[in-house]
């Protein structure tokens, strides 16, 4: 990944425990590009995407150090002891809550605290995981509705956060992205029927991410994108 201005002080990792957060994490150490990484996760940091104060405490801390020029979020719920719905009669409120907390709000409480650590004189990313189911325009299938919906809103807050920091930070880039099928916790049970070649390992999704990330402008903010560097329609 080359470098995202001048002297990358410290890049930010939400979610580094997971498969592609941690993934994310070591590529951008092995870079060599920044002098810190900031590795949060609930287990580890506290930061909790459901709990607001504790990502206010992170960024805190944080904004003590260099500026960080890369915020990551590397978080999502698709299923906890439940399958995602197949029909709308499956739909609970419990269900549809809980994809919206930890896939729409936390990511954008995150980006609350956050982006102000960004500055306004270079190069800045902000980036989020978010899914090609969560398009509406490419939705063929249907159900899955919590995790569809909950990835759709989250589009939208990406959108909104581009057009809003477009006005003080002129350098920035907000993007969604979607890894692709990784082998992770999150997508085991779904694994079954897809071909070898389209399953990723979380550092081969890592690494595809990172190269998107590279190859966006500020004119790209606000857009949701695939490990290919596609776009994916809103």
């Amino acid at each position: 990944m080359q470098a995202l201005g001048p002297d990358v002080p410290s890049a930010v990792v939400v979610g580094a425990s997971g498969g592609i957060g941690a993934a994310v994490a070591d590529g951008l150490a092995a870079s060599g590009r920044f002098a810190t990484i900031h590795r949060l996760s609930r287990s580890v940091t506290g930061l909790d995407l459901e709990d607001e104060a504790s990502i206010a405490a992170a960024a805190r801390r944080i904004a003590d150090g260099p500026a960080p020029v890369l915020i990551f979020v590397a978080t999502g719920v698709l299923h906890h002891g439940e399958a995602p719905e197949r029909s709308f009669r499956a739909m609970t409120a419990e269900h549809l809550l809980r994809d919206y907390r930890v896939n729409t709000v936390g990511p954008a409480l995150v980006a609350k605290h956050f982006l102000p650590l960004l500055p306004r004189d270079r190069r800045a990313v902000f980036a989020a995981l978010s899914a090609r189911v969560g398009s509406i325009g490419d939705n063929r299938l249907g159900g899955w509705h919590s995790y569809r919906a909950s990835k759709a809103a989250l589009n939208m807050i990406v959108r909104n956060l581009a057009i809003e920091m477009a006005r003080s930070h002129p350098h920035a880039i907000v993007a969604g992205l979607h890894p692709g099928t990784v082998i992770t916790g999150l997508s085991e049970p779904f694994q079954k029927g897809v071909s070898p070649e389209a399953l990723f390992t979380p550092a081969v999704s890592a690494g595809y991410l990172l190269g998107v990330l590279d190859g966006l402008t500020p004119a790209d903010s606000g857009g949701v994108f695939a490990w290919d560097g596609a776009r994916i329609p809103a």
